[in-house]
């Protein structure tokens, strides 16, 4: 009889952390997120499917029951669901012309907090994260040393940095020893 072998995918970083210095650095749990576009004629609908307002501003996001929705430009959002909800699912039944595509393996989320959280992040990212221009839930698309990432504070002095798996080994190292730094 044949052996069958079975693979299973293990979480890119998985139980890495770092503190000290004033941040700490924590991979976060893995989450379902979806790539989402849509005409203006559809938001309201896939709104009202998704149980939130989707946001239609520059550097804004919303959030409800587990469920964060990151405007990423006029007619483009990342959707993260931490409440283990399927978003795609969700906006199946919506008529409006859109596109709704399943990303949960594409990204990793790192959580970088503490007093000098904006200091670490911004020794690779040129965005000006004063509280004053990037307020507690601002988020937008931008970069980090070599790589994109997408950036939300979610709160004065903490921040969720998304990046793809295949970029998440540079981006926390690049973290980690941003972090050293700013301590």
């Amino acid at each position: 009889m044949a052996k069958v072998a079975t693979a299973t995918r293990s979480p890119a970083l998985a139980g890495k952390s770092l503190g000290g210095q004033g941040v700490s650095l924590k991979v976060l749990e893995p989450a379902n997120r979806m790539s989402l576009r849509a005409r203006p004629a559809a938001i309201a609908a896939l709104s009202k499917a998704l149980g939130l307002t989707l946001p239609q501003k520059p550097k804004s996001s919303a959030a409800k029951a587990g469920r964060t929705a990151l405007w990423l430009g006029p007619d483009e959002w990342l959707v993260i669901d931490e409440a283990d909800s399927d978003p795609v699912a969700d906006c199946a039944s919506v008529k409006g012309l859109h596109s709704a595509v399943d990303v949960s393996h594409r990204n990793v989320a790192i959580a970088v907090t503490g007093l000098n959280a904006a200091a670490t992040i911004n020794a690779g990212c040129p965005q000006d994260l004063s509280l004053e221009a990037f307020p507690v839930g601002a988020a937008s698309r931008t970069v980090l040393g070599k790589v994109e990432i997408v950036l939300l504070r979610t709160g004065e002095d903490a921040f969720r940095v998304e990046c793809w798996r295949s970029f998440s080994d540079y981006v926390y190292a690049f973290l980690s020893e941003a972090a050293r730094d700013a301590g």
